[in-house]
């Protein structure tokens, strides 16, 4: 195979920021429509036998996910009115490398339901949130769910709680793991509907890729088999081989270019060198991440865009929404080694609508996993109980019966969109590049903190019903946050007033400019969004190409 080089002075069809989820589904469906696409992504290329199972690099280390030791700081406060500080962990986690997030999820793939995209119509308004309903239903999306099922590969078998669904999974559930066994009977004894849970690891092979070996090490690595059904295994090859998709490494983009007619011409980066280049296009598409895509667009000001380009609405990166969630943890009499296979293999959906009946609003989902994440350094670090020793020969064999006798209950929850939540510039603060850092501004709703207090107990309930001898738990709301579902920042909508995109993903204010990523999320579904990002994208790719055909672009 001839891989596709574009020189910067040539024009490309469109130039796609960012490969994960959004982006490597967008280049592959332009290049096989015929189109000519560049794909800058800020972080290496690292192929299947490039991932190792080494803990301490990716999750302490983050090889993976660049943080203030790798010369990208962030900030954090809680109001406006706060001074934002440095903090140690990255509150907006997401990878840096080809595939993006994709290469390291914990692949849960539940779709949203019809709820979903009307909750603004069902509920109405809730003081302090800025819900709204989707200009899109799930009817319109439907077909891009099955879409990602079968051409990204998705395991999994319809559950009671599913919605419509036009055609079945392509691969079977994963085997069940001991966690879902007891997530499963506890379950059934409290009188829920516990069902497979769809994940986007192949079960069997699928589309030429081998299926899941139950290393144990998903969350939080790359698949070293690509069985995981991450954007670099499951479409960029694919668009690379059409001959017209060029995917660049180490590009860290810092500037779309904009004329005299308020048209996007172009992104200026900087590339694995550190020199900076232009590639010119007809046409931008930013699937940069819910934190990296309303930075570059505050980032692309200019006289005819003084507030940052394609904000006119005042909304890029306001509304931003992390996704809640909750741990219930439970030791067993006999090993339940939880850490062995993927991540989760069974969910309960009995509670994933809270409206009046629970005087808050809210829902979600729980699933069964190990503590932590199933990996011996994590477990060490902060699944141990309150009172647990914290040195010496009961500390050792504390840490060894939590690590195979343990198991968890996690909840997934909604989080409400809140204008004072945002990703800004931080006016003091700069990265490695000389930008502003990241900013995040964020405080939970109170009905967050009522749905994930719920789902806890509910959670605990399970845990007891299974058998566990005691528990202990957690939620989102006691620490500063620190989330991989960066949602909401350039939301999407029909009135560009109080909107960034329409429905189709094109910038209210710049016509050949579109946004798809986490950001266009009008909602925040409850705790897996990036199957319904990627139905965007499908759906998204097949209007530009439409709309370039038609001369629209």
């Amino acid at each position: 195979m001839t891989l596709a080089r574009f020189k910067t002075a040539e024009t490309v069809d469109f130039l796609i920021v960012g490969s994960g989820a959004a982006g490597g589904v967008i280049a592959r469906d332009l290049a096989t429509s015929g189109f000519t696409v560049v794909v800058l992504e800020q972080g290496p290329r690292l192929e299947s036998h490039d991932f190792r199972h080494d803990e301490l690099a990716y999750k302490n280390n983050e090889e993976l996910a660049w943080g203030r030791r790798q010369g990208h700081p962030q900030t954090f406060r809680r109001t406006p009115l706060e001074t934002a500080e440095i903090v140690d962990a990255a509150v907006l986690s997401y990878a840096h490398n080809v595939g993006g997030s994709s290469v390291h999820f914990a692949a849960n793939y539940w779709r949203f339901r019809e709820v979903d995209f009307k909750e603004r119509s069902l509920v109405g308004p809730i003081d302090g949130a800025d819900l709204a309903d989707w200009p899109i239903s799930y009817e319109e999306l439907e077909p891009y769910y099955t879409r990602v099922d079968w051409e990204v590969g998705v395991s999994g078998l319809a559950g009671p709680w599913d919605p419509p669904r036009s055609r079945g999974y392509p691969c079977p559930p994963m085997p069940i793991k001991s966690p879902g066994v007891l997530l499963e009977r506890a379950g059934r004894t409290l009188g829920y509907q516990p069902y497979p849970a769809p994940v986007a690891i192949l079960s069997r092979p699928h589309n030429g890729r081998p299926s899941c070996i139950h290393c144990g090490y998903c969350w939080g690595f790359g698949c070293e088999v690509g069985a995981k059904s991450s954007s670099l295994v499951a479409v960029i090859p694919q668009a690379e081989a059409t001959g017209r998709c060029e995917i660049r490494p180490l590009c860290t983009a810092h500037r779309v270019e904009t004329n005299a007619a308020g048209r996007a011409t172009g992104v200026v980066y900087w590339d694995a060198a550190g020199v900076e280049q232009r590639q010119p296009a007809r046409a931008v598409v930013l699937c940069a991440n819910g934190a990296e895509t309303p930075r570059l667009l505050l980032l692309s000001e200019s006289s005819r865009f003084p507030d940052g380009l394609a904000n006119s609405s005042g909304m890029v990166g306001k509304n931003l929404m992390f996704n809640g969630w909750s741990w219930t943890v439970g030791p067993f009499e006999h090993p339940v080694n939880a850490f062995r296979s993927i991540p989760s293999t069974r969910v309960i959906h009995d509670f994933y609508t809270l409206h009046a009946d629970h005087g808050f609003y809210g829902g979600g989902g729980i699933d069964s996993r190990c503590p932590a994440d199933g990996t011996p350094i994590a477990s060490a670090d902060w699944c141990a109980p309150p009172d647990a020793p914290q040195w010496g020969a009961e500390y050792k064999r504390s840490l060894r019966q939590i690590f195979t006798h343990t198991a968890a209950f996690v909840g997934h929850t909604t989080s409400l969109p809140v204008p004072t939540n945002s990703v800004s510039l931080d006016p003091v603060v700069r990265d490695r590049w000389g930008r502003p850092a990241l900013r995040t501004t964020h405080a939970d709703h109170p009905d967050d903190v009522a749905t994930m207090s719920f789902f806890e107990q509910r959670a605990t309930e399970l845990m007891e019903a299974a058998g566990a001898t005691r528990t202990w738990g957690d939620t989102g709301a006691t620490a500063t946050p620190q989330s991989q579902h960066l949602l909401g920042t350039c939301r999407m909508g029909d009135d560009p007033g109080s909107s960034v995109v329409d429905r189709y993903h094109r910038s209210h204010d710049v016509p050949n400019l579109f946004i798809c990523d986490g950001s266009s999320l009008v909602t925040s579904g409850r705790g897996q969004p990036t199957m319904t990002i990627q139905a965007l994208a499908f759906r998204a790719a097949e209007y530009m190409a439409r709309a370039a055909r038609k001369g629209g672009i």
